[in-house]
Parts: C-alpha cells; sequence; structure tokens
C-alpha cells in the first residue's frame, strides 16, 4: 500500500488539533483524523522543535497508560545502566587512588628509611653498620621493607641477630685484649709494632693463653697503634784510603754458632739543640744474642770513641781472646791506636767493602732502631743532657727488655741467660 501523503496545512492544521484540546491525548487525535498516533506525535514534535519546544505529556497532554509505562520503563533502563556506568567508573577511580596512595606512601617511607640510613651512617656501606641500621629502626619500619631499600637479606640479618650474644662475647674479649696492648705499646714509648707485643702479651700474666698475631695487627690497626718508622741515616763513615784494609770475614752472615766469638760495631750520630750540634754512639754488638756488650758517647768522633766502646766490651765480656770484631772503613776503625787495642785484647778485625751498609746492616739497623724509638719522628733531643739521658734508656732497655724476632722475641740478656744454662747443662 503507498504511503499516504499530508500536506503541510494539514499537518499544521492536525498539530493545532492536538495543542488547543488539553484533554486529548495522541491516539484520540490520530483516530479522528484518520491518521496514524504516531504521526501525529511526530507532527507535535517537529513544530515543537520549529517553535523551540518540545511538548511533553506534563504540558498537560495525557498518555496512556502503556505509553507512560513504556516510557518510564526506557528511561528507567537508562538511568540504571548510567549508574551502573557511573557505579564502574567510580570503583575504578576508588581503586586508581588507593594504588596512588599505596605508592605514594611506600615512596615516602623509602625516602625517610634511606634519610635516617644517610644520617646513621654516613655513607658508609659496611655491611655491621646496615645491620645494626635495621635493628635499631625495626619498631619504626618493617624489617622487610627497609632491609629491600637497604639491599640487605632477611636470612642475613636474622642470621646476625642471632649471633648477637657471641659477638658481644668476642667484642668483650677484644676490648680487654686492647687494653693490655696498649699498655705494653705505651710502655715501650710506641715503639714495639704487632709481633713484638704479640711476645709481650704471651708472658702477660693477666692474658689468658695465647694471642694470635693477626688479631693483636688488626687490634693495633683499629686503634691507631702504630710503631714508628725508620727515618733516612746520615753518613758517619770516613774512609781513610791509606789505611791497612782487613778481610771480610762476616760475609753479611749476621749470626754466630757460640756466644762471645763475633761482634759488629759502628758509629751513628745524635743530634741536639738547635744549633746544629751532635753527640757520637759506638757500639759493640754480639751477634749470638744481639746483646749490645760495649758502647761509649762523646761530642767527638776521634779514634777514643770506639776504643772506649771496645773496652766496655771487654769489661762486660772479661775476654775478647779469638773474637772476630766486624765494622766499616771508617778511619776510627783503622786507626793505629785501635789497631794496637785489638791486638792487645786478642781481637781479630774484620772489614766489609768501602760504601757498603749491606756489609755492616745489623749494626746499621740498631742504629736506625735506635734513632727511630728515641726520637719517634723529631729531628733532634732538646738538649744534650737529654740526648744523652734519652740513648742510656734505650740501650739499657735493649738489651734487658727489648724482644728481637731473630732470638724468638726474647731479649738479648734473657737469650744470654738461656745459654748458659744450656752450656751448664751439657757441662
Amino acid at each position: 500500500m503507498p504511503k499516504k501523503k499530508y500536506s503541510d496545512e494539514f499537518k499544521a492544521d492536525a498539530v493545532e488539533l492536538y495543542e488547543t484540546h488539553p484533554d486529548m491525548s495522541y491516539s484520540q487525535v490520530a483516530t479522528d483524523l484518520g491518521v496514524s498516533r504516531g504521526a501525529i506525535k511526530s507532527w507535535v514534535h517537529q513544530a515543537g522543535k520549529a517553535a523551540g519546544a518540545v511538548p511533553t505529556a506534563a504540558a498537560g497532554h495525557p498518555e496512556s497508560a502503556e505509553e507512560e509505562l513504556a516510557r518510564l520503563r526506557v528511561e528507567n533502563a537508562d538511568l540504571i545502566d548510567r549508574a551502573k556506568r557511573l557505579r564502574v567508573e567510580n570503583d575504578s577511580l576508588r581503586a586508581d587512588k588507593r594504588s596512588l596512595r599505596s605508592d605514594v606512601e611506600r615512596l615516602e617511607e623509602e625516602r625517610e628509611i634511606l634519610r635516617k640510613a644517610t644520617k646513621y651512617f654516613g655513607g658508609r656501606d659496611d655491611l655491621v653498620i646496615l645491620f645494626q641500621f635495621v635493628d635499631d629502626h625495626r619498631n619504626t619500619h618493617e624489617v622487610k621493607r627497609m632491609c629491600a631499600v637497604l639491599g640487605l637479606q632477611r636470612s642475613s640479618f636474622y642470621k646476625w641477630c642471632a649471633s648477637r650474644s657471641a659477638r658481644a662475647a668476642r667484642q668483650a674479649a677484644d676490648d680487654a685484649l686492647c687494653e693490655r696492648i696498649e699498655h705494653h705499646f705505651e710502655f715501650w714509648d710506641h715503639t714495639y709494632g704487632y709481633r713484638r707485643i704479640t711476645a709481650e702479651l704471651a708472658d702477660d700474666p693477666e692474658v689468658d693463653g695465647p694471642v694470635n698475631r693477626k688479631r693483636v695487627a688488626r687490634l693495633m690497626r683499629n686503634n691507631g697503634m702504630v710503631g714508628i718508622h725508620l727515618r733516612k741515616p746520615k753518613t758517619t763513615t770516613m774512609a781513610d784510603p791509606e789505611a791497612q784494609v782487613f778481610a771480610d770475614l762476616v760475609g753479611r752472615d749476621f749470626s754466630a754458632a757460640e756466644l762471645g766469638t763475633t761482634y759488629v760495631g759502628d758509629i751513628t750520630y745524635l743530634p741536639y739543640g738547635n744549633e746544629g750540634k751532635f753527640l757520637y754512639l759506638a757500639t759493640v754488638i754480639d751477634l749470638y744474642s744481639r746483646r749490645i756488650v760495649g758502647w761509649s758517647i762523646a761530642d767527638h768522633m776521634r779514634s777514643s770513641l770506639v776504643e772506649d766502646a771496645l773496652q766496655n766490651a771487654l769489661n762486660n765480656r772479661e775476654t775478647l781472646e779469638g773474637a772476630i770484631f766486624h765494622s766499616d772503613h771508617g778511619r776510627q776503625y783503622t786507626s793505629s791506636s785501635f789497631q794496637a787495642m785489638c791486638r792487645r785484647f786478642g781481637v781479630v778485625q774484620s772489614m766489609g767493602r768501602v760504601g757498603s751498609s749491606a756489609d755492616n746492616a745489623l749494626a746499621e739497623s740498631v742504629n736506625a732502631a735506635l734513632k727511630r724509638e728515641t726520637l719517634q719522628g723529631e729531628k733532634r733531643w732538646a738538649s744534650e743532657l737529654e740526648c744523652r739521658r734519652e740513648v742510656f734508656r734505650w740501650l739499657v732497655r735493649y738489651n734487658t727488655g727489648r724482644r728481637h724476632s731473630a732470638l724468638g722475641y726474647r731479649a738479648p740478656v734473657d737469650f744470654e741467660v738461656g745459654y748458659a744454662s744450656m752450656v751448664d747443662f751439657v757441662a
């Protein structure tokens, strides 16, 4: 059936009829005019749009119950769909907000942990300090979070906590041992290194049992106890090119099979005051026991300086008959008066090469130790009296108390006592 066409005038009259009769519905108007209800409704809406308003049932035109119910159902469905969409969007926004809040809180806590840690250990990465930080702040932050931020293994941290009592016991033992180390270090005027300190501790009645020297070295290093280092010596040997030269009977073997058979000697300068003045020390050292059996201090370097030292050695040993005395080529040792004294005492002279300190290394080492341990970095003693007093004190302690690695960390006098006991036992 062909679709009916209605003129604009007919449409306008139909709309006018509907709008001028508020008591009539779309269906009633459509029945009276012989058109479909949808057509009337469409014309009314088009006229309303043209006039700037869309007439609705609220304008006074009642709708049928079915129409109103259908309209309400559509509107309700739209509202429900919109509410669902809004609810989903709202839930999503809430989830995003919770996630962002959680991220912000986590980042703030991590920043707080790092800030505290930086102040706590000053940028150091010592593992023990990091563990201690976590332990100190475990009531403020979670251990898991702190370990993650600081890059630690939780298992390692808990293992460290479990060993707390053993660690405290070791620390207490180290503290007690450190007190004894400091006592001996002070007694020997800061001159002993960890090897000699270890030997001192072995004879210390207040120390329980033997002590590993690596442990002593660690404690001394951690507490700033470092022995005095060597200083470059000043040359005191003045060779006499015309003097008699003796053969080298030692050959850099600074050991002896028996006591009183081989001696070495040397001269060293002793600076004092601010005027560049010097005293001089001559020594006679027994190679077997490392004991300085004779010495002499004077303000000159004449041959009488070394002669007095050899005379003192004879007084301590009672005899030097057949003993070897090794020295450098200094004019004091090549002088006719010193050679005559050696012949009178029955001493056989020996000399190293000219200009070779290694050929008389043991005597050079003793002189270096003397200056290192008495001057302790200073360039000179304050006065002649102080110089004599400090050098005399060191020479006595060298023989009676200072430990020598070559003697099994015993003092020369103690070593000689052991030698005497051995000789008596053999006899």
